[in-house]
């Protein structure tokens, strides 16, 4: 047998999370998600709860739509595990099952109904005491730091620029790859 952790969210957004020891989540095995749990297997008299997702212990979610206690490559577009791309672009992903098994590592559940013990014990805020008037603290003369004179820049040398030798204009090229006739005869 395993143990699991249970994470419980109250209907205020807050979560309480609880480690059940071996005989408590014996309990769980063989139910899917969206089925009801009582309170009394684990610990909270008079509470019920539901069962609305997990993980398995390497962290993949448990989806309501794949049936049994497996892990499967799903092509999806949305919904659990998965953060939308954009319109009609589908993802491969790794998910759980919906039947909670022996490799759930986490089991998240919904209060359906309250019992006479609140889970999360609210903390109540003493009122504020009238505080004093801040004293004012001693003025202290703070030394600047010593400014350096600015250091005197080099003018910059440009470098020179190597002189191309002067190109031929384009036609007397051609003249001169060109035998003239006068030279062939």
């Amino acid at each position: 047998m395993t143990a699991f952790k249970i994470v419980i969210g109250t209907k205020k957004g807050k979560c309480l999370q609880k480690e059940l020891s071996e005989d408590e989540s014996s309990s769980f095995i063989g139910k899917k998600i969206g089925e009801k749990i009582a309170g009394e297997t684990i610990g909270f008299a008079g509470y019920e709860f539901e069962i609305t997702g997990g993980s398995d212990s390497c962290g993949f979610p448990m989806r309501k739509d794949i049936d049994g206690p497996i892990r499967k490559r799903i092509f999806a577009v949305q919904g659990v595990g998965l953060k939308k791309k954009g319109k009609g672009i589908k993802v491969r992903k790794t998910v759980c099952g919906n039947a909670v098994h022996a490799k759930i590592s986490q089991i998240n559940l919904k209060i359906l109904k309250e019992g006479k013990e609140k889970l999360i014990e609210e903390k109540k805020e003493e009122p504020k005491k009238a505080e004093k008037p801040a004293e004012k603290p001693k003025e202290t003369v703070k030394e600047e730091p010593k400014k350096e004179a600015p250091k005197e820049e080099k003018p910059k040398e440009e470098p020179k620029k190597a002189e191309k030798p002067a190109e031929k204009p384009k036609e007397a090229e051609k003249k001169e790859e060109k035998p003239s006739e006068e030279t062939k005869k």
